[in-house]
């Protein structure tokens, strides 16, 4: 069996996943999650969520700021470990919920890394009670 070294270098999956939690999931101000999207995804990126996919920034940071206000003011979206990745696929459990209240949702955001962004994200929702 041969192994191939990688070419360049991997990308810090744990601080880009957690990033786009806080800075686009986790972002009320449309702006600022704008800006976020900017900084953290490729310019043409697609999300595959169970029902849907969505493509581009604009529509991306559109479902977020619809989860936050359709959840209310202390909704928010917490790690649940450390992502891991290589190769390009990074992955990070997370859970979400009030503040100070009960998990309301949990899954795993799985995401294809392009030049250190973005490319693709698939949001993956665990069975309720899990």
């Amino acid at each position: 069996m041969s192994t191939i070294a990688p070419t360049a270098q991997e990308p810090d999956y744990d601080h880009l996943l957690r990033a786009n939690l806080e800075r686009v999931f986790n972002e009320r101000d449309a702006a600022a999650r704008a800006a976020a999207m900017a900084a953290l995804y490729v310019a043409e990126p697609v999300m595959y969520e169970p029902a849907a996919v969505v493509t581009g920034r604009a529509a991306i940071s559109d479902i977020a700021g619809k989860l936050l206000d359709q959840f209310g003011l202390t909704f928010r979206f917490r790690p649940a470990g450390q992502a891991v990745g290589h190769h390009g696929l990074g992955v990070l459990p997370w859970s979400a919920g009030p503040d100070g209240g009960p998990v309301l949702v949990s899954g795993t955001d799985a995401a294809e890394i392009i030049d250190g962004k973005i490319a693709r994200l698939w949001v993956l929702l665990n069975p309720a009670g899990m």
